[in-house]
């Protein structure tokens, strides 16, 4: 195991065997540590003989592996006589020469025991002069004949006075090594495998910064059994950095590779040493690996399947019988009881397909779907065997394509209620093979869009686009007109899902074969600018009313109507739009459009909560696509759990960037995140993510969150000529939703820049805005912004009331504030407005800031964390971490400092603030007062500093 700062999760070990270093005299015991490849043995043992010399004990390393004499005490009492040249005493010459004499005057049996002996008695007598303890690492290395020396001269002639700590790995029944030793030892410690909790101190040490929860868990994942070895999980990680798939996103590190993609080390060694227990595989073995890895990589392989080859196939050519036995063997390949083969750590699996092998992959999957076709056909194959389909497909030119569609299209209808993601994968390679002209063509691309649909598959319906393109550029533009309308709808849909614009020129298709599907793509192209996945442009002349050559329903499911697309438009304009959208529904529509919820979500761009208002039980989901995460994060973001909302937003970033998805960057996600960071005061971590976002990209949702960072940056002139622009912009192209939130910012941030001529007029504007939308959202901003200008509290208060039931957690802060501003009673609404600060985690400086607004007479937030002359960035994460509870190992793991460090630091944190306890230093750092302890106490000690809360700008 690597040095990377203090020994994750080994602590009671490590003291365990300095104890036993430190045990010399007639208290001196012998400790053998055992563990696994990888588990910390040596590192465990290094840290203990710091620690122990540390301390002022003498620690000795004995090695008799690898010298020049034969194996037994001839090695051993090389190894002592090595030992016994590192003491300068008077006595030293006298006892080495006794080694030697005695080593060459001794042979046979007899003679190995009277050099037991000497070497007791010598090692007794330099320990009885000066006190020392030795370590013998790697003991499974040792030839047998000298641990059994070793463990003779243990038990039978044991050193008085000389403590003993051996490390190795556990021994097998039968294995030749240092077996004698486990006898000989006073107490045996295994390691065990380190908690999930100290795995992540360990990623979050090794990498410096603070890991996204979904990278711990891949991790762990892909490790399976070895889960708790930290070379394992260091070798993951070294792979992951070596090739690019990590992402630092708001301070967290974020994985950008598929998860089943993590892979151990491929270093050919470093790989055996870690994953087979017994002999080190050679390059034949390790090249037959490297072939069963690929060979299980796309289809599920059965032993049975196997066994049903024709001999002279792959099982001569030893892939079974010298390949899958001796891995069966180690553990390495698992067999369950339907004798399923399958790889036990999947990052091995991983490894070992990046190796090059000489075995042809291909020809076993076709040899096993023949086995099956020959007798019984290859439609009846596909019904009675679906697993086949993975065969065939990993087969790939090595079957022929009509025998490999038959074999296809059966297994996929099989499985279409069974296994649909296996079906759909089914359905995928059937329309590889089938020409773009095939009659068939149509019918399969009709029957996957239902499966992906019906399933909120969207990635799997995306994928769909070059197929139906290539169909439709092949095939006479009238045929299949209703069939194809749904699939190029489903397509359309998913592309909306996964935040990408729907486009039929882009997806590559003919301009002359798609002119009759574009009213179907352009209805739901349509939606791209309200729900900020596109540029805000004004509405395409009606297009959006024009009827559809297709119904878009099926039995299976149903995409939106045109008048339901058309409603889902409408809800970002105004009052009058909405009205007409509603009056186009038929009467005895399948469900009632929730219109609360539907502004709700065109105010905050959320696709998916906006299709669940209208469409209701009708909606088939939003899968796992990016609608469906970003549709989390709004809900996280409003209820006021933030720093779930910015994992959220993390991970949807990092998928955008992952290799093999088709999901899109979510721009939404991206402003959401920047303003959670610019209210906390991170003003580095929001602009970060807002220059992620295009300039051409004008949503009210970014506008308010530039709005916000421009202000707080200091570009208090430029932030608000600039929202203004922004909101008229968007009103240009018919876009009113989200607008109220800049408005009522705007009106905010003139009250705190001191600029009351231009509250009016904002003012004026929400009050436009509301008679125009009407919506609960710009009736609340209306609301707040009267008690803003005109000091209305009722106005105010009547505003918290309805955001409290809607559930807007930063809209009820704002609330609070203004009534601490405005009303007759402020206690209460500070005390409300510091606990929904402490939810939204901007509490530490808000409250400083609300012990000072009744006088300051302003309204708005601090914009970065407290920070105090002489106070430096360390004492603020040391103490923010001793804040939320972290003890000295997990504030020594975050911070990549020594236990000992943690300690020191807190020492003249204490010194400095007058604090007495943990729990006082936390205390004075919530309710603002740490600052006036730290300034006290540096003019005590002559300092210069005069710290400053930070309050209202």
């Amino acid at each position: 195991m690597r040095e990377c700062g203090p020994v994750i999760g080994r602590d009671s070990e490590i003291r365990d065997v300095v104890e036993t270093l430190r045990s010399t005299g007639t208290s001196a015991r012998t400790l053998l540590v055992v563990g696994g490849p990888g588990s910390g043995k040596t590192t465990v043992v290094e840290r203990a003989r710091h620690m122990a010399a540390e301390e002022g004990a003498k620690v000795l390393r004995l090695r008799c592996h690898d010298g020049e004499s034969p194996p037994g005490a001839a090695a051993l009492a090389d190894g002592v006589h090595s030992v016994l040249a590192k003491f300068h005493d008077r006595r030293s010459p006298v006892r080495v020469g006794a080694v030697r004499r005695i080593r060459l005057q001794t042979s046979g049996q007899d003679g190995e025991l009277a050099l037991l002996s000497v070497l007791s008695e010598i090692l007794t007598d330099a320990a009885a002069h000066i006190p020392f303890a030795v370590v013998v690492d790697d003991v499974e290395r040792m030839p047998r004949p000298t641990a059994s020396a070793l463990g003779l001269l243990l038990r039978v002639f044991r050193p008085a006075g000389v403590p003993m700590v051996m490390a190795g790995r556990p021994i097998r029944p039968g294995a030749e090594g240092a077996s004698p030793l486990t006898a000989a030892a006073d107490r045996l410690l295994e390691l065990p495998p380190l908690r999930p909790s100290d795995i992540e101190a360990l990623v979050v040490g090794q990498l410096g910064r603070p890991v996204e929860p979904a990278l711990v868990t891949a991790v762990l994942g892909a490790l399976g059994p070895m889960a708790g070895i930290p070379e394992a999980v260091l070798s993951v990680l070294d792979a992951l950095r070596e090739h690019g798939d990590l992402l630092e996103l708001g301070g967290h590190v974020c994985l950008t590779e598929p998860e089943r993609a993590l892979r151990l080390t491929t270093d050919a060694t470093e790989l055996s040493r870690l994953c087979w227990p017994g002999s080190p595989p050679d390059t034949v073995d390790l090249d037959a690996a490297a072939a069963v890895a690929r060979n299980l990589e796309h289809a599920e392989i059965r032993l049975d399947e196997l066994l049903r080859l024709k001999p002279g196939g792959p099982r001569r050519a030893g892939l079974v019988d010298r390949a899958l036995t001796p891995l069966v063997k180690d553990g390495i390949l698992t067999v369950d009881g339907d004798g399923r083969i399958a790889f036990a750590v999947p990052a091995l699996a991983a490894a070992l397909r990046a190796l090059p092998t000489h075995h042809d992959v291909s020809s076993l999957h076709a040899l096993i779907t023949r086995s099956l076709t020959d007798r019984l056909g290859a439609e009846t194959a596909g019904s009675c065997y679906p697993r086949l389909a993975e065969h065939v497909t990993a087969a790939g030119a090595e079957l022929d394509d009509a025998l490999a569609v038959d074999v296809l299209l059966a297994a996929a209808r099989t499985d279409a209620r069974s296994d649909w993601p296996r079906s759909v994968r089914a359905y995928s390679s059937a329309l590889r093979r089938l020409p773009p002209q095939d009659h068939r063509t149509s019918e399969v691309l009709r029957e996957s869009a239902e499966l992906s649909l019906r399933h909120a598959d969207h990635t799997g319906a995306l994928a769909l686009g070059a197929p139906l393109f290539a169909h439709l550029a092949a095939s006479p533009a009238d045929s299949d007109g209703d069939c194809l309308d749904f699939v190029t709808g489903v397509w359309a849909l998913a592309a909306l899902h996964e935040h990408q614009l729907p486009s039929v020129r882009d997806a590559g298709a003919p301009a002359r074969e798609v002119g009759g599907r574009e009213p179907v793509v352009a209805q739901l192209a349509a939606l791209a600018g309200p729900f900020g996945l596109g540029p805000v442009t004004s509405p395409p002349g009606g297009e959006t009313d024009r009827p559809s050559t297709g119904e878009l329903r099926t039995e299976s499911g149903s995409l939106p109507s045109p008048t339901e697309l058309r409603l889902l438009s409408a809800a970002a304009g105004s009052r009058a739009d909405l009205s007409a959208a509603l009056r186009t529904l038929p009467p005895d529509g399948d469900s009632t459009p929730k219109l609360d919820r539907l502004q709700t979500a065109a105010v905050h761009a959320d696709l998916a909560g906006a299709l669940a208002a209208v469409l209701g039980d009708r909606y088939a989901g939003a899968g796992n696509s990016t609608a469906a995460w970003y549709h989390a994060m709004v809900g996280d973001y409003l209820e006021g759990d933030w720093d779930r909302a910015l994992v959220s937003a993390r991970r949807i970033e990092a998928r955008s960037r992952t290799r093999g998805t088709t999901a899109g960057a979510a721009h939404p996600a991206r402003a959401l995140a920047a303003e959670i960071h610019c209210t906390r005061g991170e003003l580095g971590l929001a602009r970060t993510w807002l220059e992620l976002i295009p300039d051409t990209v004008s949503h009210p949702l970014v506008a308010w969150a530039r709005l916000g960072l421009r202000y707080w940056s200091g570009q208090r002139e430029e932030a608000l000529a600039a929202a203004l622009r922004d909101v008229r912009r968007a009103r240009e192209h018919g876009l009113h939703a989200g607008t109220e939130k800049v408005l009522l910012r705007y009106v905010s941030f003139a009250l705190v820049a001191g600029l009351p001529q231009a509250m009016p007029e904002a003012l004026d504007e929400l009050e436009a805005l509301h008679a125009v939308v009407g919506s609960p959202m710009t009736r609340e901003a209306m609301l707040f912004g009267r008690g803003l200008v005109h000091g209305d509290a009722d106005s105010a208060l009547a505003a918290l009331r309805s955001v409290r039931r809607r559930g807007d957690a930063y809209l009820g802060l704002l609330c609070c504030l203004c009534l601490m501003e405005i009303g007759d009673e402020s206690e209460p609404w500070q005390a409300e407005a510091s606990r929904i600060a402490r939810s939204l985690g901007i509490g530490r400086a808000t409250r400083t800031t609300l012990g000072h607004m009744t006088r300051r007479r302003t309204l708005g937030l601090p914009r970065t964390r407290p920070a105090y002359d002489g106070f430096g960035e360390e004492d603020v994460k040391l103490t923010t971490m001793v804040s939320e509870g972290a003890t000295n190992r997990q504030i020594a793991a975050r911070l990549t400092w020594s236990e000992k460090t943690v300690e020191r630091r807190l020492t003249q944190l204490f010194q400095r603030t007058g604090c007495r306890s943990r729990a006082e230093l936390a205390a004075a750092w919530l309710d603002g007062s740490l600052a006036r302890r730290v300034t006290v106490a540096d003019r005590a000690a002559g300092g210069s500093g005069g710290a400053t809360p930070l309050g209202l700008r």
